[in-house]
C-alpha cells in the first residue's frame, strides 16, 4: 500500500489542524501535507502485513522548494506476534537532472513499538526516466541481528540486506492510472535460502473529493512464502 500511497503536496488541512481544524498554508518554499488511507490488505514488497486483513493507514509530510522532504506514516499490521502497529519516519532529497530524468535519495526507519526486535533502517535510491522507476534499497541497521538468541545474521531485515526494485507508472484515459511493479530481496539470512522475487499491478482511478480508488494484484514467485495470488483494494484521499 506504501506504493499507492503518494502524498501530495497540496496546502490545507495539516498536521494538527487536519484533526482538530483548518490551518492556513503560506506560499513559499515550505509545503506540507496529510493523507489518510485504507487497504483490504496491507501489502508492502509482495507480502501481507496484515495476515491477509485490512488496515487504515495515514500519514504527515513536509516538502521544500530545495528538493528536502521528511514525514512519517502510521499503518496497523498483523505479525501473528502481538505486533499492532508500523510508525515510519523518513527523509529524503528529490532532483531533476533534465526534463525526463530525475532522482530520489530516502532514508526510512520502520519502527514497531509494540513488537520485539523488529525495529529496521534503510537508505534507499532511485532514478526514473519518464514513466520507469529503477531502485535499490540497503539496510543500515536491524534491531534482530541484536536481539537475545540470534547469531550469525540469522535473522532477515538486518544490515547488509539490499532490496531491487522497479516500477512503470502510465496515466489511462479517463483518469485511471495503471502501474506495473517488481523487485528482488536479497537477505544476508541463510545464505540466499530466503531470498524472493515478487510483481505486481495497480489500475487507480480518481473521483475528485472523495480521493483515489485502487484495485490491485501483487503476488511472490517462492513458495517459502505465501505465494497465492493476492487481490486487494485501497482507497486514499490527500489533503
Amino acid at each position: 500500500m506504501k506504493t499507492i500511497l503518494r502524498t501530495a503536496t497540496v496546502c490545507g488541512l495539516i498536521g494538527a489542524g487536519a484533526m482538530h481544524g483548518s490551518i492556513a498554508c503560506a506560499e513559499g518554499p515550505h509545503t506540507f501535507s496529510a493523507n489518510i488511507g485504507a487497504a483490504s490488505n496491507y501489502i508492502w514488497r509482495g507480502l501481507s502485513q496484515t495476515d491477509g486483513g485490512p488496515a487504515i493507514q495515514g500519514g504527515l509530510d513536509y516538502g521544500h522548494a530545495s528538493g528536502f522532504s521528511a514525514g512519517t506514516w502510521v499503518s496497523n499490521v498483523d505479525f501473528g506476534d502481538g505486533t499492532n502497529y508500523e510508525l515510519d519516519l523518513y527523509a529524503g532529497f528529490n532532483g531533476s537532472i533534465h526534463d525526463n530524468l530525475s532522482y530520489a535519495l530516502k532514508l526510512t526507519y520502520y519502527a514497531y513499538p509494540d513488537g520485539r526486535d523488529l525495529d529496521f533502517a534503510e537508505f534507499g535510491a532511485s532514478a526514473t526516466y519518464q514513466w520507469l522507476t529503477l531502485g535499490i534499497d540497503y539496510t543500515l541497521y536491524g534491531q534482530a541481528d541484536d536481539a537475545p538468541g540470534v547469531v550469525d545474521n540469522e535473522a532477515a531485515f538486518i544490515e547488509g540486506d539490499l532490496h531491487y526494485r522497479a516500477s512503470l507508472d502510465v496515466d489511462l484515459p479517463y483518469e485511471l492510472g495503471l502501474s506495473l511493479r517488481g523487485g528482488y530481496y536479497d537477505f544476508r539470512y541463510n545464505d540466499g535460502g530466503n531470498d524472493y522475487a515478487y510483481w505486481g499491478l495497480s489500475i487507480s482511478r480518481k473521483a475528485g473529493d472523495f480521493g483515489t480508488f485502487s484495485l490491485n494484484y501483487d503476488q511472490v514467485g517462492r513458495d517459502t512464502y505465501d505465494d497465492d495470488p493476492k487481490i486487494w483494494v485501497g482507497w486514499l484521499k490527500a489533503f
